[in-house]
């Protein structure tokens, strides 16, 4: 049985996710969040988002899908298509004992794969920032809001946010 996916991301007030392959904001409180999320777990990304964070993740396996055909990463599971980050992330799951697999980003794997999603965990950024890169559209009434912490804003977060936890109706 394949495990659940779970994406994980970041959204701007304007639908931002990401400026020239980076952050366009500094949450430490989501940072630190992302890790408890992710931690002993199998996590797939897309080429330019596994390179804006320059290394494979302590603790977790990244699995990295590209369509080039030249790119090798150390430490990291690189693949070429949707079906075979799934087949790999099942395959490490298991291997993991992991309960879920992830889905990290960014923008064109988020939006190829929203139809394969189980959960998502949302955190909405109180900015509107100047960004490249856009969470993908959905249909929100797929969706389920199952719950909703706004924790206090942290010395070292750019913004206040809120964590969203939803599941696929």
């Amino acid at each position: 049985m394949t495990p659940p996916l779970t994406l994980i991301a970041a959204i701007a007030e304007n639908g931002v996710i990401g400026k020239d392959n980076s952050l366009p904001w500094h949450l430490t409180s989501d940072l630190k969040r992302f890790r408890m999320l992710t931690m002993g777990k199998p996590m797939i990304m897309g080429r330019k988002n596994f390179q804006s964070i320059g290394r494979p993740l302590p603790g977790r396996e990244t699995i990295v899908v590209t369509r080039d055909p030249g790119f090798t990463a150390e430490g990291v599971h690189v693949v070429y298509s949707i079906e075979a980050a799934l087949a790999r992330a099942t395959e490490r799951a298991k291997a993991m004992q992991a309960q879920e697999i992830i889905l990290a980003g960014g923008a064109e794997l988020y939006a190829a794969m929203i139809d394969q999603v189980d959960r998502m965990k949302i955190t909405f950024v109180d900015l509107a920032p100047d960004g490249d890169t856009f969470f993908p559209a959905i249909n929100w009434s797929q969706w389920e809001e199952e719950n909703r912490e706004r924790p206090p804003k942290a010395d070292k977060d750019d913004a206040t946010f809120s964590f969203v936890d939803y599941r696929r109706r």
